[in-house]
């Protein structure tokens, strides 16, 4: 399970690189839900992010991944560099910023920082 999870999470990794919708699509979950500071979205709002040019990442540089496997869940830790324009304006997240992607190995689908009862 460990080498999909870290398959998957690429994909979609560089499908918000690349603003690749289809990409995105068809790793993430549909119900999936992205947590932001100042803002949350689904799927669909995250997506159109991306697409219209409001989140322009300028670099995503993966350092580092680590999957921990529950069962038929795995949690994948991710050391990540991760600098986008905001509408037009230069971010960065912290060097040392990790995000928390969830795989439930029972369902075809990847969900990326996203969270199930």
């Amino acid at each position: 399970m460990k080498e999909m999870v870290l398959e998957l999470s690429k994909k979609f990794w560089d499908g918000m690189l690349y603003a690749d919708e289809k990409a995105m699509r068809d790793v993430a979950d549909p119900a999936c839900y992205f947590v932001h500071i100042g803002m949350n979205a689904d799927l669909d709002h995250e997506i159109k992010a991306f697409t219209r040019k409001i989140f322009q990442p300028t670099d995503i540089t993966i350092h580092n991944q680590e999957v921990k496997e529950f069962g038929d869940v795995a949690i994948c830790l991710t050391d990540v560099d991760y600098g986008l324009l905001l509408g037009g304006n230069p971010t960065t997240h912290d060097p040392k910023a990790k995000t928390l992607e969830v795989n439930w190995s029972h369902l075809s689908n990847y969900a990326d920082w996203v969270f199930r009862p």
